[in-house]
């Protein structure tokens, strides 16, 4: 992969935010038509925490795509969404701050994720 042979790991992780918020805008363009909004003025997303987002590369992203869009100017506002998951062992709900984590409670590695891996848009503010 050429972003890991001249060490541009930074370009790679800021196409991946962009192409998240070319996603994000066709969502909001969709919605536009099907509700009759003409403008944005703040847009809330939920990333989870194991994600593998940059919010800073996010946040230059949205300005970016959302340039002569109807989300133009508008404000984004990411709410993190906590990683857990539970344990296939013993059953042990775990908080997850990373992928590789350990059951507490039996030690297992078996640690299924249910909740931190999506990104989804929360809430719109239109007029």
């Amino acid at each position: 992969m050429r972003g890991d042979q001249d060490g541009s790991r930074g370009d790679l992780i800021a196409m991946h935010e962009m192409s998240l918020m070319e996603s994000v805008l066709q969502i909001i363009e969709d919605a536009a038509k099907q509700q009759g909004f003409t403008k944005v003025r703040r847009v809330w997303l939920e990333i989870g925490q194991l994600c593998c987002i940059e919010p800073q590369a996010l946040r230059f992203s949205f300005d970016a795509v959302m340039r002569d869009s109807i989300a133009h100017h508008a404000q984004l506002e990411i709410a993190e969404v906590a990683g857990q998951g539970r344990c296939e062992q013993c059953g042990c709900k775990v908080e997850m701050a990373g992928r590789d984590e350990v059951c507490p409670n039996c030690g297992s590695f078996a640690i299924t994720v249910t909740a931190g891996e999506q990104m989804r848009v929360k809430e719109l503010e239109v007029e």
